[in-house]
């Protein structure tokens, strides 16, 4: 008879997550996951296929869910301009308080793994495009409804906010200062107006 699974899959990721997100992949031994999950080795691999596997599931949830929040802002945006300065004090925000300063797990795994995984690169690669398409997206919103002038290129600034965004990510690990983030982000939201 088949025993029966004494912890919750989904927590157990979510914690997988965190520890990758903080630690890194190469940081993160079997041995601190088996201590973090509070599940035994063997559970460990039975579940999740060792750690390589584990990482990539805990890698793909965060993908998953920073994309859901990303559409779900936009989408309830009133405006453009809104949307994006929100999403970027958000970013500030969430960096200020960071006490690990983990930053952004794809930048992180990106700087870690590349070059020398193609698999990852392949994967960073799609979750960037997603990514760019939904800041693009976004800005030929605001042109389509006339927020935006119809001369801007929603292409080039989509691509630039999102470099803008994800190089905000790594600048705030380094020093998490809201008032030099923000000069920042006003010089690159200026490029809306």
């Amino acid at each position: 008879m088949p025993r029966t699974k004494q912890f919750d899959e989904k927590e157990v990721l979510n914690k997988a997550m965190e520890l990758f997100w903080e630690k890194g992949f190469h940081a993160t031994s079997m041995q601190d996951l088996v201590s973090h999950l509070g599940i035994n080795r063997a559970s460990l691999y039975d579940t999740f296929g060792g750690k390589d596997a584990l990482f990539e599931s805990a890698f793909a949830l965060y993908r998953k869910t920073s994309s859901g929040m990303l559409e779900q802002l936009f989408d309830s945006a009133a405006s453009i301009k809104e949307g994006f300065q929100k999403l970027f004090e958000q970013a500030i925000e969430e960096s200020i308080h960071d006490e690990c300063r983990k930053g952004c797990f794809v930048v992180n795994t990106t700087t870690e793994l590349v070059p020398g995984n193609d698999k990852i690169l392949e994967v960073i690669h799609e979750n960037n495009t997603n990514a760019e398409n939904l800041f693009t997206g976004f800005v030929q919103k605001g042109i389509n409804t006339g927020e935006l002038q119809s001369n801007k290129k929603a292409n080039e600034i989509g691509l630039m906010l999102f470099a803008l965004f994800s190089g905000i990510r790594v600048l705030a690990k380094v020093e998490p200062n809201r008032e030099k983030l923000q000069k920042i982000v006003n010089s690159g939201l200026s490029v809306l107006d």
